[in-house]
């Protein structure tokens, strides 16, 4: 793992930008404009269909070519029961934290379907993971009173940890996550309910357009995203490579392709997987990954 990370990190130094245009080159286009930071590059971007957006138009707005291939998909849960037993008890719970935007889409859509009125959310402390789970919040028009400095479930509990004690919560997220929010918080006294309010998958029809994308000439990324664990995951699924003795099979098809990741619980997950980390964003968002990428950190 040691000897791959130093072998790529010598084709492509660390600190130097991707593409062939760095950041700043002195290159022009063809018709005299400077080049942009990203022109000459491929990114593969990896985010469920319907969030693919910011990150794609992003990059493309800096010159790169993206190709978009999502390797997770957002499906309902199979029931709601337990969300909307919770949201039909809201005056039970003290605390409200999301810890995603598609939590805050699935919670919103269950109240509309139950005719609960955002007033019924009035007297909850709401805690948002980061800026774009806070602005999908207040454009339901409620106040956010928490958001961690750095965008990842530890913060959270530190934001947290002289605010819980004795108090209700409800932590609305998907049905597979990290179990460090509601361990952590039930520790410092908190009454903590977890609710399943959304189910992540593979997306199956990803599968023969990532294999082709990474073995083709004209197509191949120089740069592939990964903007939660589950991207990380799924991708190596996705390539149908399973773990055996010595070096992963499937760092053989990425070859030459960098790996960018949007945080520190990313970036574990890919090295858990075997998989490099080659860019990661300073600040945990889909601008810092866009920012991190064009720096060619």
């Amino acid at each position: 793992m040691k000897s791959a990370s130093k072998s790529r990190k010598t084709e492509i130094p660390a600190g130097r930008p991707f593409g062939r245009h760095g950041e700043g080159d002195s290159r022009r286009t063809a018709g005299g404009t400077p080049a942009l930071p990203l022109s000459g590059l491929r990114a593969l971007v990896g985010r469920a269909r319907h969030q693919a957006s910011a990150l794609s138009s992003g990059l493309r707005d800096l010159g790169a070519e993206v190709l978009d291939i999502p390797f997770i998909e957002i499906r309902k849960p199979r029931s709601y029961s337990s969300l909307d037993n919770a949201l039909k008890s809201l005056s039970d719970y003290d605390w409200l934290i999301l810890t995603s935007v598609n939590g805050v889409e699935a919670l919103w859509e269950r109240l509309r379907r139950l005719r609960i009125g955002p007033k019924r959310l009035g007297h909850l402390q709401i805690a948002a993971i980061g800026p774009a789970t806070r602005r999908a919040i207040e454009e339901h028009g409620l106040k956010v009173n928490v958001v961690p400095k750095q965008y990842v479930a530890e913060s959270v509990v530190a934001s947290l940890r002289r605010k819980v004690k004795g108090k209700r919560v409800l932590l609305a997220r998907a049905k597979v996550a990290r179990d460090v929010i509601p361990r952590q918080l039930s520790q410092l006294g908190a009454r903590v309910n977890v609710v399943e309010a959304y189910e992540t998958s593979i997306p199956q029809s990803s599968r023969k357009r990532l294999r082709a994308a990474l073995t083709s000439v004209k197509n191949r990324p120089n740069v592939i995203t990964f903007t939660s664990s589950s991207t990380a995951r799924n991708f190596v699924a996705l390539l149908g490579e399973g773990h055996g003795r010595g070096r992963p099979r499937h760092t053989k098809q990425i070859e030459g392709v960098w790996l960018a990741s949007i945080g520190p619980v990313t970036s574990s997950t890919l090295r858990e997987l075997g998989l490099p980390v080659d860019v990661e964003a300073a600040e945990y968002t889909i601008p810092g990954l866009i920012k991190a990428i064009s720096s060619g950190r």
